[in-house]
């Protein structure tokens, strides 16, 4: 028995390939995800938007009297980024800062997705025309000269998230006019 499957298995392969030759078309396979899960720049691109209006949305959220607020939004960040945003929460707490207002996003785009490297790169337009951190005596700490809307340049890498993707470095400006 064990002699006639040999025979077998390898007819019933022959007998296949000779139908896909025959018939000459045959779907286009599937596209391949890579190491982040993705199977092209443009779901790369989406979940690096959805991660950081995700990320601006539990920033909103944030309460510097109340620690356990910050987790929502440190669960976005990694790296770089979720270090800075400990230091300055943490700062912003023990001063008695507080936020007033939200952040908008105004625009965001992705331009950069680096399979091998698990990092997607883009740049934000931040509105925070209707933002302050007031000081604990009531003051405005923003200066009078900061514009209404700011160009961030974004790094995003593969992460424990709903999307995929974890925000790892911020850093203001860039090639980005808002």
């Amino acid at each position: 028995m064990a002699s006639r499957m040999r025979r077998t298995f390898p007819a019933v392969g022959a007998a296949l390939l000779a139908l896909a030759l025959v018939t000459g078309c045959a779907p286009e396979p599937a596209p391949t995800p890579t190491p982040t899960g993705f199977a092209s720049d443009d779901e790369a691109f989406a979940a690096a938007e959805a991660t950081y209006r995700a990320y601006v949305d539990a920033l909103n959220n944030v309460d510097f009297a109340d620690p356990a607020t910050f987790e929502p939004a440190l669960a976005w960040t990694t790296g770089e980024a979720n270090a800075a945003d400990k230091k300055d929460f943490s700062a912003s707490h023990a001063e008695g800062e507080r936020i007033e207002g939200d952040f908008k996003v105004h625009s965001f785009s992705a331009h950069n997705w680096y399979p091998a490297a698990q990092a997607v790169h883009g740049e934000a337009c931040l509105d925070v025309s209707n933002t302050t951190i007031v000081d604990a005596s009531g003051t405005s700490t923003v200066p009078p000269t900061r514009p209404p809307v700011v160009a961030l340049q974004l790094t995003f890498t593969q992460g424990n998230s709903s999307t995929g993707l974890l925000l790892s470095e911020v850093a203001a400006g860039g090639g980005n006019q808002c």
